[in-house]
């Protein structure tokens, strides 16, 4: 009886988790985030089909003082503990700014997939210089100098122009007649 408790399930969700670290972590940290990510799914009873490091990337907004982040994309085959799991440990580490989870498909047969040991191969980012991470406090706030742009108005006379709406003489002349 243990050990069918213990037995893949044959039929399971695919997953796709995406997970936003901070942009000075370094690459012991990251390393050490996606293996933990990799025991997880495997203590969970799931399988790992992809780990990706997608870099250093612009934020949509700014997180926590922070304008980048390095994005790292996990997809992965189990139940939804598993996906609970993952987002628990998630949660729990400085180092993560955000994530997302995704359910990709529905009753997915476990034995029929195969992975190749690359796509589960993990390859850290180089933490940001200073440089990277200092952005100007002028474009922050918005007051950088942008260059005017030349605008063309219409050529009005002052003579032309006697107070009223164009078009009001005429509609007043029609009704008189």
């Amino acid at each position: 009886m243990a050990e069918a408790a213990i037995a893949l399930p044959h039929r399971v969700r695919e997953y796709e988790t995406i997970y936003v670290l901070r942009p000075d972590v370094t690459k012991e940290n990251q390393e050490r985030i996606a293996t933990r990510l990799t025991e997880v799914v495997s203590r969970e009873s799931g399988k790992l089909t992809a780990l990706e490091n997608w870099g250093r990337r612009q934020l949509a907004y700014t997180v926590t003082k922070y304008r980048r982040g390095v994005y790292v994309y996990a997809k992965y085959l189990g139940g939804g503990s598993l996906v609970a799991e993952i987002e628990r440990n998630l949660r729990m580490l400085d180092d993560v700014l955000k994530y997302q989870t995704v359910q990709v498909r529905v009753d997915v047969d476990l034995g029929t997939i195969e992975v190749a040991p690359e796509h589960v191969q993990f390859e850290a980012v180089e933490p940001a210089t200073p440089e990277e991470l200092a952005e100007p406090i002028e474009r922050l706030l918005g007051l950088e100098q942008v260059p005017d742009r030349e605008r063309s108005m219409p050529d009005v006379d002052d003579d032309d122009f006697d107070g009223e709406a164009p078009g009001a003489a005429a509609e007043e002349g029609g009704e008189q007649s």
